[in-house]
């Protein structure tokens, strides 16, 4: 691996200080509970779901039976990463939007071949750290050049990009998460983002019977609910909270209107918590929604993608129709 942790600490040099990030998280953190929980109804964004504990809980629900999108997605990229990197053509830096684990990755990159250089963006330098020195084992002549970033908000990318065609991939259907006003927005800066004569890879859940949604995120073993109420627990460890978690319940529905799977948490009793000193009392059957999972037909996200700046160019399904692979050219 041509750049590990060297780059990782160039990124830092070049933006704020570990210190001054952590500060910036908590600060953003705190401000996102305390407005969530005095709205009515009551909301916290999805991405707070995903501290150290949380991102151990999702990796474990990757692997359910019940959960199929990364199970599925994987084996698109298995099968069709020769007609993906075909499409997409050669020597393109290859840009990932809120990495995680990158696991997937690999897959693509090995589709692929020798790429310039891959450029993982990703909030948590831990999630950087862990995903770099993994794919380093695996493909030791890569260049990796993380990027520190909110992946919504990007709007530049390091020198190595300068002057070189870029592949954007954005996978596990995380495009799902945002609304679609967000998602058209996100849309269009990454079309600003990569380029004029960018491809974009972007994984999309597909919709389905809510017979095999609703197992998806609401599973068997309890895993699912676990790392919903990881929230709550993560709100006492980091805010003072008095979350008593027995007291709270997992909720998963399919909004058929919507096309969305939601994830609420329940108060299944008439109580008080505390957050850093302040009171907000629930009343029994009350519900703090914590995740939107917006489902797309193939039509439907290719024309999302159109009116974001984006044309599609293929799109690869899997003979059930659970998941989908698309591949965008700018413009």
């Amino acid at each position: 691996m041509a750049s590990d942790a060297s780059s990782l600490l160039a990124e830092h040099r070049h933006g704020p200080s570990p210190s001054a990030r952590r500060a910036a998280a908590r600060a953003d953190f705190v401000e996102a509970v305390l407005k969530g929980l005095w709205r009515r109804p009551r909301s916290i964004p999805c991405r707070f779901l995903y501290d150290a504990r949380g991102s151990e809980l999702f990796e474990a629900i990757t692997r359910l039976e019940e959960y199929y999108p990364t199970r599925v997605e994987t084996a698109l990229l298995k099968a069709y990463g020769a007609d993906i990197a075909r499409l997409a053509g050669a020597d393109r830096v290859l840009v990932e939007f809120g990495s995680g684990s990158s696991r997937k990755t690999s897959l693509l990159i090995e589709a692929l071949g020798n790429i310039p250089a891959y450029i993982p963006i990703e909030i948590a330098p831990e999630c950087l750290r862990e995903a770099m020195a993994w794919l380093g084992v695996r493909h030791e002549d890569l260049t990796i050049v993380p990027l520190i970033a909110d992946f919504t908000k990007t709007r530049a990318l390091p020198p190595i990009a300068q002057g070189r065609r870029r592949l954007g991939f954005f996978s596990g259907s995380t495009i799902g998460n945002l609304s679609h006003d967000e998602a058209r927005a996100f849309l269009v800066n990454a079309a600003h983002l990569l380029g004029g004569d960018a491809m974009f890879l972007v994984g999309v859940d597909l919709k389905k019977p809510a017979s095999i949604l609703v197992p998806a995120y609401d599973d068997a073993e309890g895993v699912s609910a676990a790392f919903n109420l990881n929230l709550l627990a993560r709100i006492n460890r980091e805010l003072d909270g008095t979350f008593d978690l027995s007291a709270f319940a997992h909720e998963a529905i399919w909004n058929e209107t919507a096309g969305r799977m939601e994830m609420y948490l329940k108060s299944l009793a008439d109580q008080t918590a505390l957050v850093l000193g302040r009171r907000f009392p629930f009343a029994k059957g009350e519900r703090i929604h914590t995740e939107n999972s917006h489902k797309y037909s193939v039509a439907e996200f290719q024309a999302l993608a159109r009116i974001s700046g984006w044309q599609p160019v293929h799109a690869w399904t899997d003979a059930e129709q659970l998941f989908s692979l698309h591949l965008l050219r700018a413009g």
